[in-house]
């Protein structure tokens, strides 16, 4: 899983970087961004110990449509330090702009998660499937420090209705 995690990660930067590029020489309402984001995921199973910390990475871009809305895409990786061992997805998203530097939206997208079973049973099964992957909704904040290319963020997303996963984050945007 590891492997794919990487190679996906690898992708989406090889596909923000031209992005960025463009958005510095053509047009500069065009964002993309990095960013390290911290968090909780509670997979709401009932069991004991059914939640923890995740902390990862982010990337993408938004592009405005019109003067205050804006569509976009990003990947995400996270490692855990409960029940998760590690997660990734992507999610398109689309939002409105609140002034000069804040951002509301809604995304969508495919979250995978690689679950740590030895939290839930003694001794973990050799061989046993322990990754799931589903669809991911979820919304967030983005409040930006003025002419600066910091930005934070706030969201919570759930994974097929099943799951919760609070997290946030400061960017850098290009």
């Amino acid at each position: 899983m590891n492997k794919i995690a990487f190679t996906t990660l690898a992708a989406i930067g090889a596909m923000a970087l031209p992005a960025a590029a463009q958005a510095q020489n053509n047009d500069p309402k065009v964002e993309t961004y990095v960013g390290v984001t911290a968090g909780i995921h509670d997979l709401g199973i009932g069991l004991p110990d059914d939640d923890g910390g995740i902390y990862g990475v982010v990337a993408g871009v938004d592009v405005p449509v019109g003067n205050t809305l804006f569509v976009g895409a990003e990947g995400n990786y996270n490692i855990g330090d409960g029940a998760i061992d590690s997660e990734y997805g992507i999610a398109a998203r689309a939002g409105v702009r609140v002034g000069d530097s804040a951002k509301v939206y809604v995304r969508g997208g495919f979250q995978e998660v690689d679950f740590n079973l030895s939290r839930f049973v003694t001794p973990a099964v050799v061989g046993l499937d322990d990754t799931d992957g589903d669809y991911l909704v979820g919304a967030g904040v983005e409040f930006g420090l003025g002419d600066s290319p910091i930005a934070f963020r706030a969201g919570i997303d759930t994974i097929a209705f099943d799951s919760t996963r609070a997290t946030v984050g400061v960017l850098y945007k290009f």
